[in-house]
């Protein structure tokens, strides 16, 4: 970096004192280019205190710079050293530094206090005095220690008092084992070494307190002879002070040193020590208290830790204080050390040597190593204390000043020197330098110059904008430029000029401006189950200009070296996870200019270890307690423990749940049943699981008792007529608590009986009571009894006994008939009595179907009925042992309805103007057949569009006709629909369409072919071709004709399976067999015709029917009913048998008797 120089260093007289407090703040250390003529300075000196090991060579150091290359002498106690004459001694080649072998010499013979001399033609620099002194370790002059003998609770100091070492040794007190002494805060070990017994103790009698001392730099450790103490016993004593004696006492200490402050104290029991400052408070950031707070210390010493510090004992006889008064000392040391000073010819410049300390240190000058008053006289040069002062300087005067500063506790020294250049400006800083920041960071460019006189530096940016000394800029006394806030926009060229009155450098250089690395994604905290994988992600951005490098740490460490672990670019993957595995991952990312880092905690959970040492304690009849010591959690906290038991005598081998207790429970108290042999376990629960279950307890068993409950479930049901069958849920052997275990079985008719019958039975769930009435209440209990006593009170159930079939039929059965489908039905309930049970239902049958009515009603509907048929009905009452004597049977009638699709609508014959059409009467008249509704309308050129209707009606009798007057070459569609006098019923649509005029459609063809290049119609080849066809369609027609007049048969199996009824079977007019149908016509019915196999609305298209009413499945319909009506009809024969009487039946000859 650049020099900092003193800027403001003209001399003005009578501005003496400004110019001296302006210039302690603004002089700064000045780096001179080592190609200028310049005085020595020294760069590297040893310490003013140098202890060595005669075991190895002497080193003393000493280095300088300067211009010319200084040339070095020494001196030793205050006398020139001559190196060449001493064979030993060896001064390093172009440096000041000795090197003294001293393998064959006596080490002694180089101590003393030494100082080196760097000199060049412009100066002299002088280092610090180098006091040589050789390390020691002396032997322990030989002495006899005579036994100790102490009363109990009396104070004792062991001295140690090791030999005077160079430098001091370190003690330590062990026995004959080498094994150190206990101390705590009875038996301490204090400062010089010593070993203090605030009161000792029968325990303290032994033979070997040996206090040991290690001298550091030879590695030499020396023991003194065995101290042996024997304690005798005595009682207590009041707390007094061992060390220091006395109520008061002193301690200096030196500024920026540590204080150390002792206090041991006496007493039985162990005093307590506590320290305080008198008027203040301890220094809490620099005071640590040691050696059971006997040792009090404050770091870094200021004036203001002088005062009185009061240490206090005490136990339970009393207190004691003692107050040691500490004065604050100060060996020297700089407010401003001198600096150096460059100085242009007649320039006039200042050095000042500030200093501090107590008592006031007394300062010294010299010149090139020589005291400033024996100096040759320069009347440019004026002293004045800790100043000197130079006006107008000359040439040639450049020189080594230095400063001495002293007191009773030490010295200071400084070497400032004083050169006088004349030299243009030059910039130190390499040029074209690239600078990289991360944005919104400072930046520092630094414009490092020398001239004499000092040069005055300035800023441009991109060589044209002259910077200002202000936000964001700050511009250096050194020339450095700082940016505050550095922003993208602040990148660029940036240009320094170092000016003085001699001449102009520039120097250029580059800031770059980068994005910052920022981790988008940190790693979270994981809790992983030992066994499975972690993962940590950590997404990180920065600028594309940087190469970034990822690290992960674990604990602040590597990796470990384990192939479970898995870096990838922005994840860490550890697998199979183990307990050492726990603990915080940090990902690093870095770049060459900043990094970021983001860490996350792993924490390995597994389920908990099996609690172990279970002890059973407080036993009474009917409780433990039970009492465990936990496993390990591993991480997870325990939520729970669940106690379980076996059950040795009963079920052994069987583990039962008998209670669960909180996490942080050990004790549970068991509540127990008698007569059973216990054995517990305990299992841990965490959020991973449940732990393995923990050894076995010892086994516990409880005395025989009389049963504590009685048997569940009891019910009394009768199975036959004249028997109630009692059940229960019998007692396990846990609930039976003792031995013998029986059943006390109780019974007696409800609100009849009195007295109870019972009977006692053992190894049942079962007794059955005979001779019982049919159906009757009975009050029944069950209790349970051993050979210890009988069990609870027992509820009383009330049970029922057997059924049998019901006695008698529902009275006066009525019917109300709704319409063709629906009829509705009432009865008489039947008396309690007669039914023998309880009442379930009735019913009722229609063909193979039975109609449900459940509960105590009256009255039930019977959906579905056919219309203008006839129904015989009955009904029967129904309990759980079966059905009773049906009722009266009740015939009833139903209405007619619409009649149903007719059975087929077929077109027998067809020619080019008329349509013969046949149809099929329906299967289901629902009445008196009235006639048929024919409709029919032609397509229009077999398109799906219509023309006009026409609509014909016939009598019931009529099931053919022949439509004439129809266009040839015309499709035609047929609506048919039967009815009766309630109304025409679903309508059979057919299509047809009448023969095909050939002559016509020849010529349409003929005329339709388009003319391309020549007209293909009046082609010979082509006439003839046509002809030929039309003539051979012409002889097909012909024989169809024929064959059909003459009654061609084709088989009709097919719609004979689909018309099963024989009444409306075509029959042959000379055998009376059954017919067969022409095949010439398409007998597949047309797009939208409805046409049902066998001609009838299927039952499931109903929409009243029995499906909808009764109960299903089997023919059993539900309703909410109480009768069950059994009916039976049938619909009626077809009315126009053989087609001859439009007139029907009456409803009467179609009736049928119910079954």
């Amino acid at each position: 970096t650049r020099p900092n120089m003193d800027r403001n260093r003209k001399w003005v007289p009578g501005f003496e004192a400004v110019l001296l407090i302006l210039l302690s703040h603004t002089t700064v250390a000045l780096e001179v280019p080592l190609d200028l003529p310049q005085p020595p300075t020294i760069t590297l000196q040893s310490p003013k205190d140098y202890i060595f090991d005669p075991r190895e060579n002497i080193v003393i150091h000493c280095e300088a710079k300067g211009k010319p290359q200084p040339s070095f002498s020494w001196t030793r106690n205050g006398s020139h050293f001559d190196v060449e004459k001493d064979s030993k001694v060896l001064m390093k080649p172009g440096s000041g530094t000795l090197v003294i072998d001293i393998s064959q010499e006596k080490a002694e013979a180089y101590e003393g206090t030494y100082q080196c001399t760097a000199h060049n033609e412009h100066g002299t620099a002088v280092s610090n005095n180098i006091v040589i002194r050789q390390s020691r370790s002396p032997l322990w002059s030989k002495e006899r220690n005579e036994a100790i003998v102490v009363q109990m609770g009396v104070s004792l100091v062991l001295h140690c008092r090791p030999p005077a070492g160079l430098p001091p040794p370190v003690i330590f007190w062990m026995d004959n084992n080498f094994q150190r002494l206990p101390l705590d805060k009875r038996v301490s070990q204090v400062l010089n070494g010593d070993l203090y017994f605030s009161n000792v103790l029968p325990e303290d009698t032994r033979s070997d307190y040996i206090c040991y001392a290690r001298f550091p730099h030879t590695q030499t450790i020396q023991q003194k002879q065995p101290i042996s103490v024997n304690v005798l016993d005595k009682g207590e004593r009041r707390p007094g002070f061992m060390l220091p004696l006395g109520t008061t006492s002193t301690k200096m200490v030196l500024k920026g040193e540590t204080l150390e402050l002792e206090c041991v104290a006496e007493g039985l029991p162990t005093p307590d020590i506590s320290w305080q400052k008198d008027g203040g408070e301890l220094p809490s950031s620099r005071t640590s208290f040691h050696n059971f707070k006997k040792t009090l210390k404050i770091s870094d010493v200021i004036e203001e830790d002088g005062g009185d510090y009061r240490c206090t004992a005490t136990n339970n006889l009393g207190t004691a204080h003692h107050i040691i008064k500490v004065n604050v000392k100060a060996a020297p040391f700089w407010v401003s050390a001198p600096r150096n000073l460059i100085l242009a010819p007649n320039e006039t410049g200042i050095l000042t040597c500030r200093v501090s300390g107590v008592p006031k240190p007394k300062i010294s000058w010299f010149v090139n190593g020589v005291p400033i008053e024996n100096a040759p006289e320069d009347h440019s040069r004026k002293v004045d204390d800790d100043t000197v002062i130079l006006s107008n300087v000359p040439s040639g005067s450049s020189a080594v000043y230095q400063c001495n500063a002293s007191n009773e506790f030490g010295y200071l020294m400084a070497n400032a020197f004083v050169s006088v250049l004349a030299e243009p400006p030059r910039v130190l800083t390499p040029p074209n330098r690239v600078y990289q920041v991360i944005s919104n960071n400072p930046a520092l460019l630094h414009c490092a110059s020398f001239g004499s006189p000092i040069p005055t530096i300035t800023w441009f940016k991109d060589s044209q904008i002259s910077i200002k000394d202000g936000d964001p800029y700050v511009i250096h006394e050194n020339g450095t430029l700082e940016i505050n806030v550095a922003q993208p926009l602040n990148s660029g060229k940036y240009t320094c000029i170092a000016t003085n009155n001699l001449g102009i450098k520039e120097n250029h250089v580059y800031l770059e401006v980068k994005e910052p690395t920022r981790i988008l994604k940190q790693p979270e905290y994981k809790v992983v189950q030992r066994g499975m994988s972690a993962v940590f992600e950590c997404k990180v951005k920065h600028d594309p200009s940087l190469v970034p490098t990822m690290t992960w740490l674990k604990d602040k460490g590597e990796l470990p070296d384990d192939e479970r672990f898995e870096v990838d670019t922005d994840s860490l993957l550890i697998k199979d996870v183990t307990d050492e595995d726990e603990g915080t991952y940090t990902c690093i990312m870095n770049t060459t200019l900043d990094q970021d880092s983001a860490s996350a905690m792993l924490t390995v959970v597994e389920k908990p270890d099996q609690p172990t040492d279970l002890e059973l304690t407080d036993q009474t009849e009917r409780t433990v307690q039970l009492t465990w010591t936990p496993g390990d959690e591993h991480n997870s906290p325990t939520e729970k423990f669940l106690i379980q038991y076996e059950d040795l005598l009963h079920e052994p081998g069987v583990w039962i749940n008998l209670t669960e207790v909180s996490g942080t429970s050990t004790t549970a108290q068991l509540h127990l049943s008698p007569y059973v042999y216990y054995a517990f376990r305990v299992l841990a629960l965490n959020s991973v699981g449940y732990s393995d279950p923990s050894q076995p307890s010892r086994q516990y068993r409880t005395n025989p008792a009389a049963p504590d409950e009685n048997p569940s479930g009891v019910h009394g049901v009768g199975l036959e007529p004249g028997n109630l069958v009692i059940t229960w849920t019998p007692l396990t052997g846990f609930q039976s608590n003792g031995p013998g275990l029986e059943y006390k079985v109780q019974w007696r008719q409800k609100d009849v009986e009195e007295n109870w019958s019972s009977k006692n039975v053992a190894n049942v769930s079962q007794f059955i009571v005979s001779g019982t009435p049919t159906y009757v209440p009975y009050e029944i209990k069950v209790q349970a009894l051993n050979d210890y006593g009988n069990g609870p009170d027992p509820e009383v159930v009330t049970g029922y006994s057997g059924e049998d079939l019901p006695l008698s039929a529902p009275d006066s059965v009525r019917v109300m008939v709704h319409n063709s489908t629906l009829a509705e039905v009432h009865w008489e309930p039947v008396a309690f009595p007669s039914v023998r049970g309880k009442l379930q239902a009735y019913k009722t049958k229609e063909e193979d179907q039975v109609l449900t009515f459940s509960g105590n009603r009256s009255e039930g509907r019977l959906p579905g009925l056919q219309p203008y048929s006839v129904y015989s009905l009955f009904v029967k009452v129904l309990n759980s042992k079966g059905e009773g004597p049906p009722s009266p049977s009740k015939t009833f009638e139903t209405p007619e309805g619409v009649p149903g699709l007719p059975s087929f609508l077929n077109v027998v014959n067809r020619g080019l103007d008329f349509l013969t059409l046949e149809w099929g009467p329906p299967k289901n008249n629902n009445g008196r057949l009235a006639g048929y509704t024919l409709k029919y309308q032609p397509g229009i050129n077999y398109t799906s569009e219509l023309g006009p209707e026409k609509v014909m009606t016939f009598l019931a009798n009529e099931t053919t006709i022949t439509l004439g007057n129809l266009n040839a070459s015309m499709l035609y569609k047929f609506y048919l629909s039967a009815r009766t006098i309630k109304g025409p019923g679903p309508i059979i649509t057919e299509e047809a369409s009448t023969v095909v005029d050939t002559s016509e459609s020849y010529a349409h063809k003929l005329t339709a072919v388009p003319s391309r290049q020549v007209d293909i119609a009046t082609q010979g080849w082509f006439i003839g071709l046509m002809c030929a066809i039309a003539l051979l369609i012409l002889v097909l027609l012909i024989v169809c004709f024929i064959k059909r007049n003459k009654g061609g048969k084709y088989p009709v199996k097919e719609k004979e399976d689909a018309h099963q009824d024989p009444e409306i079977q075509p029959m042959k007019e000379d055998d009376g067999t059954f017919g067969e149908y022409s095949d010439t016509e398409d007998h597949k019915p047309l797009k939208g015709s409805r046409t049902p196999s066998n001609g009838t609305v299927r039952r499931d298209e109903s929409d009243d029917s029995l499906v909808d009413y009764g109960e299903g499945g089997d023919g059993q319909f539900n309703e909410d009913g109480s009768f069950i009506g059994q009916y039976s009809g049938k619909k009626e024969k077809d009315t126009h048998e053989g087609n001859e009487s439009s007139e029907a039946p009456s409803p009467v000859n179609a009736m049928n008797s119910f079954v």
